[in-house]
Order: structure tokens, then sequence, then C-alpha cells
């Protein structure tokens, strides 16, 4: 049994972390052992799960819905970094250095529910399992490599491009062995706007050039990218002519 909190009022119920992908190395019990140290809470879309440079060194286990990473200029414009999907985890950087928040955590579906760990049981848990200390340099890795693209992009390439990159990165998650890819439901065009840097019009008018031009299509609710090749040689052009 773990603990839940909703409206501010704890409650008994009962909670699985079997679908964490972290801690799928894990028996079964002892992920029930690690539920039970959880904190748990429900969560609704739009609602902060945790704050830029708040105090808390929780992690986070993302046991139902998604979340986003999220961080806001000094004029209030957003920037998104990730989004975080069902059996993600995230907030793991606070909880072993020690460190303030670098960011900020949303919910983005309704009814998400989080499972806080405190920091040292998950200290102890890491340190008590390689395959899990392994994991958690793979994922700090990752971060590292993804800031450093992010950073190579913003500096170097132009509005379009960025926004060509961005479509490549959400494009090869969904890849088909026949060169296409389709993504769904389709990207909202702010989401795209505070991951890149730019404006939803700019967005707009990207996808509706690359649409014209045959690359894109909508089917409905999802965006299908027709030849993921040739945006992939987009992408690769721009960057080799830096």
């Amino acid at each position: 049994m773990g603990w839940a909190i909703v409206a501010g009022v704890s409650e008994t119920v009962s909670h699985t972390l079997d679908r964490i992908d972290f801690l799928k190395p894990l028996d079964a019990t002892a992920r029930a052992a690690t539920a039970r140290l959880c904190r748990w809470r429900r969560f609704h879309a739009g609602e902060q799960i945790l704050g830029q440079q708040g105090d808390t060194r929780d992690v986070c286990f993302v046991a139902q819905g998604r979340v986003r990473v999220v961080n806001h200029s000094a004029w209030g414009r957003e920037i998104s970094f990730d989004d975080i999907p069902e059996g993600g985890m995230v907030g793991e950087m606070a909880a072993i250095d020690g460190g303030p928040r670098s960011a900020s955590v949303v919910a983005l579906d309704e009814d998400t529910l989080i499972a806080f760990l405190a920091p040292r049981p998950f200290l102890d848990l890491v340190a008590g399992h390689p395959e899990l200390a392994l994991a958690v340099m793979r994922r700090l890795s990752g971060i590292a490599r993804r800031a450093t693209d992010r950073i190579m992009e913003l500096s170097t390439l132009g509005a379009n491009n960025r926004v060509h990159a961005e479509l490549l990165r959400l494009a090869r998650i969904c890849r088909r062995p026949d060169n296409t890819a389709v993504i769904q439901p389709i990207p909202v065009h702010s989401d795209i706007a505070a991951r890149v840097s730019t404006t939803r019009e700019t967005v707009a008018r990207v996808l509706g050039d690359l649409t014209r031009d045959g690359l894109l299509e909508k089917r409905g609710n999802a965006l299908v990218v027709r030849n993921l090749a040739q945006l992939e040689q987009m992408v690769e052009d721009v960057r080799g002519a830096l």
C-alpha cells in the first residue's frame, strides 16, 4: 500500500511501479517495496508538479499520463525541453547533486499519477543495484548530449531549420520501414515553437511549406512524413554547411 495525496488529503491506496521503465530490472518484490516508500499524487492537465528553483529533491515516476519539462524566460516565454511519457522518470538530478530544480515539470494529461520517491531511498536503491546505477549514467549522458545538440542548433540554425530538426526528431520516433513516419497526434504548433525558440506563426508557415512541397500530409489526427530520408537530408545539408 502507498500514500496518495488528492486535493490535499492523504489516503491509503494500492499503486504499483511495474510500468516504470527505469525500475524494470528489479523483481516484483523490490518494485513493490519501492512503491511503498513513495508518496502518490494525481494532477490535472496544466498543473505544476515540480517548480523551477524549488527546494524539493524527490524523484518523480510517471505512473500514469504524461508530463512536460519546461522553463520560462525573464519575459515569460515558455521553453519546452522534453515530454516524459507514462513509465518515465524525472527529477533525478536534484536527488543526486542536492541542487535546486533546473526546470519546472507540468502535467499534460488529466488524471496524471506521479509517485514521489525521496532522495535517500532513491540513492540507496541505485547504490544497491549496479544495473540501475548504469541506467542513471546513461540517462544523464543522454541529457548532456541532447543539451549539446540543442545549444548548437539554437546557436547556428535559423528558425526554419530548427523546425525541420524538431520535426525530424519527432518523425524518427515513429519511423516506418517504408521511409515514412506517422506522428500522432499532430504536434501542437505552440509546443514545437517552445522547443525550438520561435513563434507559432513560424512553425505554421514552415509546416505549410513542407505540406505544399509534398513532404508532409495531414491524415485525420496524424501528420505523415512521406519521405523521411528527404527530411533527414534537408537537416544534414544545413548542418554540414555550417
